[in-house]
């Protein structure tokens, strides 16, 4: 079994993916960055992943389902093609067999929505209606929501000298960020920064840049007694 990595969701968690190594997948032309682990193969785990042109793997499935974000290049599977800027969700139970003609990087989270009444989710990001955000400067594009599941996810756009108001964070949150940097408690976070922040903790950004970032709320509350 590999080493836990950022395994206890109850302390904040930082990674610079930018400054990470490349570390081999079960497929010797899929490449690899955790940036959380609990458990091993086939646990939960979060990782930006890159495939090789005219890289694959095998048809499998995903019992607590996956979470994909496609950041460069165009990831392919037997249900479509699926450019930079695509969100899908795939439910537990989803089966496929993944690819890349011309490589591509992704942003992955696997075996982390589990339940029932979960649909398959695709959306590409580019053609889809971003709304005002709380301030002016910020806008958001929803990208998964559900009444049955405590999660939440969206991109999250803030202008230039703009700012995400500072503000508690119930049931934590996670952030990825894809273009540009921002500020938060004083440490500039560039593209390919990963912060992940436990219930209860606050989190607010000043764009130092134009920036644009994943972000996933809600889904760090400690279990019921």
């Amino acid at each position: 079994m590999d080493q836990p990595l950022n395994a206890d969701l109850a302390r904040p968690a930082f990674a610079d993916t930018a400054a990470l190594e490349w570390q081999a997948s079960p497929s010797p032309s899929v490449w690899r960055k955790r940036l959380d682990l609990l458990g091993g193969e086939q646990s939960r785990v979060t990782s930006v992943v890159r495939y090789d042109a005219k890289s694959s793997f095998p048809e499998h499935g995903h019992p607590e389902g996956e979470e994909i974000l496609v950041l460069k290049g165009i990831f392919t599977d037997e249900h479509g093609d699926y450019p930079a800027g695509s969100y899908l969700l795939n439910p537990p139970g989803f089966r496929h067999a993944p690819g890349s003609r011309k490589g591509c990087v992704l942003f992955v989270k696997l075996r982390q929505y589990g339940g029932d009444r979960r649909n398959h989710v695709v959306k590409d990001t580019n053609k889809a209606k971003w709304q005002p955000g709380p301030v002016p400067g910020i806008d958001i594009l929803p990208l998964y929501q559900h009444t049955a599941h405590p999660e939440i996810m969206d991109l999250v756009h803030i202008s230039a000298g703009a700012s995400l108001p500072r503000r508690d964070c119930p049931g934590g949150i996670e952030v990825f960020v894809t273009q540009g940097g921002f500020k938060f408690d004083g440490q500039n976070y560039g593209e390919g920064s990963w912060i992940r922040i436990p219930d209860g903790a606050e989190f607010g950004a000043r764009a130092t840049k134009a920036c644009t970032f994943y972000r996933k709320r809600g889904h760090l509350r400690p279990p019921l007694d």
